[in-house]
């Protein structure tokens, strides 16, 4: 019997958006920068500064933070309310789950398949001898990559373009919510929830379940 055909994608960012964390503040947590580097992903958040290059600056921050620590981050994070009743939704209905994220596959290949994601893609860190290097190994998902991803995986799926819905909260998503066909903004900079289709008010994704297809 055919797999059944796949007739949306909703695609999600992870960090402030999947879950209520910024993992990469979690991870400077362990080095004694979190306030650094909270403040810098603020300011990427909102389109102060490159997100690639904010990236580099900040994962240079937590050099010599043991593997070991990806453990205590993955304990502390907390999936944004409604999460799973969305993904559920969206699975019943027929649609495919993505998550594209400018944060760390260490962390979100536990926590996405968890919380019954489909796909997922994100950035890797550089490790030697047990430790992170302070550097990003292989290329960075940033705003073009988001945006690419979400149309790579609608491809693969079949679907239009106009049969996808991207969700995020920061700049660096504002590339995959103009290539969808319905762009939200969830827990948004005012920049994204300026250029969204629809702002999402209430800190909570069951909020998206009644504009599934």
């Amino acid at each position: 019997m055919p797999a059944p055909k796949t007739r949306f994608l909703l695609l999600l960012d992870a960090d402030s958006t999947l879950i209520r964390n910024e993992v990469i503040e979690l991870l400077a947590d362990e080095a004694g920068r979190g306030a650094e580097v909270a403040a810098a992903t603020e300011a990427a958040m909102r389109g102060d500064v490159d997100f690639a290059s904010s990236l580099r600056s900040r994962v240079r921050a937590l050099a010599g933070v043991p593997v070991t620590a990806f453990a205590h981050v993955r304990a502390r994070i907390q999936p944004t309310p409604g999460v799973r009743e969305l993904i559920a939704a969206a699975h019943q209905r027929g649609g495919r789950v993505g998550v594209v994220s400018g944060g760390f596959h260490e962390i979100l290949d536990t926590v996405a398949p968890a919380l019954g994601v489909d796909l997922w893609r994100a950035n890797r860190l550089s490790v030697v001898d047990g430790g992170l290097s302070g550097f990003v190994d292989g290329e960075i998902v940033d705003a073009e990559a988001k945006a690419a991803a979400l149309r790579e995986w609608a491809a693969e799926a079949g679907i239009p373009l106009t049969r996808t819905i991207a969700i995020g909260d920061g700049a660096n998503d504002l590339r995959m919510m103009a290539a969808a066909g319905l762009g939200l903004a969830f827990n948004a900079k005012p920049a994204v929830r300026a250029q969204a289709d629809l702002v999402i008010e209430r800190v909570d994704l069951r909020e998206v379940i009644p504009v599934l297809p």
